[in-house]
């Protein structure tokens, strides 16, 4: 009988389990991300490279120069949304991102304008 093989793709399991330190999920404020969430870096136009982060956790930094949603990290990135949650829960505890809600809250604090979603169902109805 022989022995079990190992996997050889570097894209596994045991990837994720060294990336996230055997994390399944993120904790405090990353609990809350979802696909929509928009991140950006806090550290300013040219990242340097930050002692004791790995290299997903620069690559997140890189990338958010410019707000991007936790979906687009992680189609660039080619990791699953659980795997850069629990990234983005290192780099919100260390204060090196933020996130944002990707629907800004109108004047009123409300949410989205009703009156503009109004005008466009009315012209998608016309259609």
């Amino acid at each position: 009988m022989s022995a079990p093989r190992r996997p050889t793709d570097p894209a596994g399991l045991e990837r994720y389990y060294v990336l996230t330190g055997g994390r399944s999920k993120p904790a405090g404020p990353a609990a809350t991300l979802d696909v929509a969430t928009l991140v950006v870096s806090r550290t300013g136009p040219q990242p340097s490279p930050h002692p004791g982060l790995q290299h997903e956790h620069e690559e997140i930094l890189r990338r958010c120069r410019e707000p991007l949603s936790v979906a687009e990290l992680g189609a660039h990135l080619g990791l699953p949304f659980n795997i850069i949650a629990v990234l983005l829960a290192d780099l919100l505890d260390a204060g090196r991102v933020e996130t944002r809600d990707p629907v800004p809250a109108n004047s009123a604090g409300l949410g989205p304008d009703l009156a503009l979603l109004e005008e466009v169902l009315s012209g998608l109805q016309r259609l």
